[in-house]
């Protein structure tokens, strides 16, 4: 049996992450708010990562397994400064803190595994053609530059021993169900779920910007297969960049093109955005997630997967 606590598990991929667990595992989710009805068999905690008192509530049982999933989203981080960092960066600091005091109390008999789900927007321009796993941490955005705080927590109290664990750096996660979030990547979803959808979608940056993604079905395999590496394999300084599909918005357009034809196409309506231009001028295109391969951590291969992915697990739900 597992023991399981996903904190942002009203989102929706701590939802699909929840859903993984069979009856036997012990699962509990954290979150502000959870979407009704649910059909996730586990124990919803409601709170906000920000409270104080929080996680001593929340830790209390002792969960083998902790999904860090929390966090203010890119561009809400980037308009919001204050609430980035403190949603981001200050709540983490102290569910750290928590565990290591967990961890003293116990005498060191309790050691969580702690899985983070970090974000390439730790990368940051001028870029090689494939990042690599040696590439150094630069980010443009606040967003990015939180992410990069906490995987250096995150190594930091790994490396005194509190606790087990890695943070995982997520491709962009498409296609997103459900309706658009505050993150600037939303778009990348936007022009495929909503035509496939039978509604407009507005394309705020040009067609030749490319970009690093993977499904949701991905990204609970990579969070899942985190969870079971051998604790040899899990010695990382910081962080793994996971592997992805390299594609442009054009190539985007043109798989759901190939699937639903010319008539969803026509509902994609470009809208320039200067701003989301600007801050996708400093994303990551393309990765050699070479270690992350050799580990087992696999993605799609076309972004035609990725969409049939999306009807087939969401597009009949909604």
């Amino acid at each position: 049996m597992t023991s399981v606590l996903i904190i942002g598990g009203g989102g929706m991929i701590g939802q699909k992450l929840a859903q993984s667990y069979g009856n036997n595992d012990t699962v509990s989710v954290l979150d502000m708010a959870f979407t009704e009805p649910s059909n996730v068999k586990a124990k919803k905690i409601v709170g906000s990562v920000t409270d104080a008192g929080i996680w001593e509530k929340t830790l209390s049982d002792l969960p083998d397994t902790i999904f860090y999933l929390a966090s203010v989203v890119s561009g809400e981080a980037e308009v919001d400064f204050s609430k980035g960092w403190d949603v981001n960066i200050h709540a983490f600091w102290s569910f750290l803190d928590q565990i290591r005091d967990q961890y003293l109390k116990s005498e060191g008999r309790y050691k969580p595994r702690i899985i983070f789900t970090s974000s390439i927007a730790v990368f940051g321009s001028p870029f090689p053609n494939k990042i690599t796993d040696d590439f150094l941490t630069a980010p443009r955005t606040s967003y990015g530059a939180q992410k990069s705080c906490c995987e250096i927590m995150l190594n930091d109290f790994i490396r005194k021993g509190f606790c087990e664990g890695l943070a995982i750096r997520l491709p962009t996660i498409c296609v997103r169900p459900g309706k658009p979030n505050l993150a600037a990547s939303s778009f990348f979803s936007g022009i495929i779920r909503e035509p496939l959808n039978g509604l407009k979608a507005y394309l705020p940056v040009p067609t030749d910007v490319q970009h690093w993604h993977a499904s949701p079905r991905s990204a609970v395999g990579f969070l899942r297969h985190a969870e079971n590496l051998g604790r040899n394999a899990m010695r990382f300084n910081a962080a793994l960049n996971m592997p992805g599909l390299s594609c442009t918005v054009e190539e985007q357009i043109e798989a759901l093109r190939s699937i639903a034809g010319n008539e969803a196409v026509k509902l994609i309506e470009a809208k320039p955005d200067e701003k989301i231009i600007e801050i996708v001028k400093g994303w990551p295109r393309n990765f050699d997630a070479k270690i992350a391969l050799e580990l087992g951590f696999s993605a799609e291969s076309s972004f035609v997967d990725i969409i049939k992915i999306y009807i087939e697990d969401d597009l009949k739900k909604v």
